[in-house]
C-alpha cells in the first residue's frame, strides 16, 4: 500500500513549514550529539571503565535511529503520513528508551546516562513537535 502523500498548500503554509524546521533542527542536534558520542566513544577505546560494551551497543543503536529520524522528518516534511507517523513513533519510543536508560544505576556509564538525558530532552522537543496539534491535522484523514 503507498505512502498517502498531503497535499501541497497544507504543506506550504508559514507555520507548518515553521513547525517542520523547529523538527529538522531538533532532529539535526540529536544526530550531531550521537555522532559525537560515537567519536567520543572510539577516542576513548582503549578505556574499559569508560567505553563499556553497554556504551557501543548503546551508541551505535542511537547513531542509527537518528539517521532514520532525519529521514523520517525529511519524508514527513514532504507530505508522507506513513513516515510523519514513524517520526511520532520513534521519537516517542526513544524517549522511553533514554528515560529507563537513565534511570537504570550502573548499566550504563554516568558520562553515558547524562549524554542520553540531553538527547531525551531534544528527542522531548521532537514529540511535543510532531504530536501537537498543528502537524497531526496536517496529516489527519
Amino acid at each position: 500500500m503507498a505512502s498517502r502523500v498531503i497535499a501541497e498548500e497544507r504543506l506550504n503554509d508559514g507555520d507548518v513549514q515553521q513547525a517542520f524546521r523547529g523538527t529538522k533542527k531538533l532532529v539535526g542536534y540529536y544526530v550531531g550529539l550521537s555522532v559525537l558520542t560515537l567519536i567520543a566513544l572510539i577516542l576513548l577505546r582503549d578505556h574499559p571503565d569508560i567505553a563499556t560494551d553497554a556504551a557501543w551497543v548503546r551508541c551505535i543503536i542511537v547513531v542509527a535511529t537518528s539517521l532514520l529520524m532525519t529521514s523520517f522528518v525529511a519524508r514527513a516534511s514532504r507530505g508522507h503520513s506513513k513516515s510523519f507517523l514513524r517520526l511520532r513513533l520513534a521519537s516517542g519510543i526513544m524517549v522511553v528508551a533514554i528515560a529507563i536508560i537513565v534511570a537504570l544505576p550502573g548499566a550504563f556509564p554516568v558520562w553515558l546516562r547524562i549524554e542520553q538525558a540531553v538527547c531525551g530532552l531534544i528527542l522531548l522537543g521532537v514529540v511535543m513537535k510532531a504530536n501537537g496539534k498543528l502537524l497531526r491535522s496536517v496529516f489527519a484523514k
